[in-house]
């Protein structure tokens, strides 16, 4: 093994948002997962727990969410019955964040032709959200409630390892918080338990290479700016 593979493999990820329809392997996933379960957890609990829908599941799962957004679409007072279990994204947001948030944004709806007043658009792009961008496989992860946030940071690592793990196959990736405010619709139809949180998606999967979507690459910050040596 080298530096330069690992690098590779890592600076490669992106999150892709159009997907070929081609099929992976059962047992591609199954080692996918197996190396990822490498991760670090506090204590070793391994917090994990992945619900993984391919087919009809899958299938089924989009139809009922696209179902719930399209009806929100229509009725906005709807929204109220659909709500995330934890806050991702912080109740206020404050600079330098908003300002990333806004460049990744309107950089990926500049790039399709979306402007701010193409609402009809925008409600199509974020509903490829909820069609795991075409990508056969859909991935959900779960925590028992009772565990701390630190669970969150375990998942972090568990969930990179994944992400790693299928560009190091050929595959590309999309961690999606979107679906979490449809945690009412999704848990049911995966079977967790009332114990489980939704924590968020994924779609996994080949990645198009045709797609203008997926030239949208987003920037980092330069390690000088978040890094601070202490002496």
């Amino acid at each position: 093994m080298t530096a330069a593979i690992v690098d590779e493999a890592i600076r490669s990820r992106m999150s892709a948002r159009a997907f070929l329809p081609t099929e992976v392997p059962r047992a591609d996933i199954e080692a996918i997962l197996d190396v990822a379960s490498r991760a670090p957890s506090g204590t070793n609990c391994q917090p994990w727990k992945v619900y993984v829908m391919q087919g009809s599941s899958r299938d089924a799962l989009v139809d009922k969410v696209c179902t719930a957004h399209d009806a929100i679409r229509a009725n906005p007072e709807l929204a109220a019955q659909y709500k995330e279990e934890y806050d991702y994204y912080p109740a206020q947001w404050v600079s330098p964040y908003i300002d990333r948030r806004r460049e990744n944004g309107w950089g990926l709806y500049g790039l399709l032709g979306i402007g701010k007043a193409d609402k009809d658009k925008m409600h199509l792009q974020q509903q490829r959200n909820f069609r795991f961008f075409d990508a056969p496989v859909g991935l959900m992860f779960t925590v028992d409630r009772i565990m701390g946030r630190g669970s969150l940071v375990d998942y972090g690592a568990f969930m990179q390892n994944i992400m790693v793990a299928a560009r190091g196959r050929g595959m590309h990736t999309c961690p999606q918080a979107a679906w979490n405010a449809f945690s009412s619709v999704v848990l049911p139809h995966i079977g967790a338990g009332e114990s489980e949180m939704l924590v968020c998606g994924m779609a996994l999967g080949y990645a198009d290479p045709d797609a203008l979507v997926n030239t949208f690459h987003t920037p980092r910050v330069p390690v000088a700016e978040f890094t601070r040596w202490v002496e």
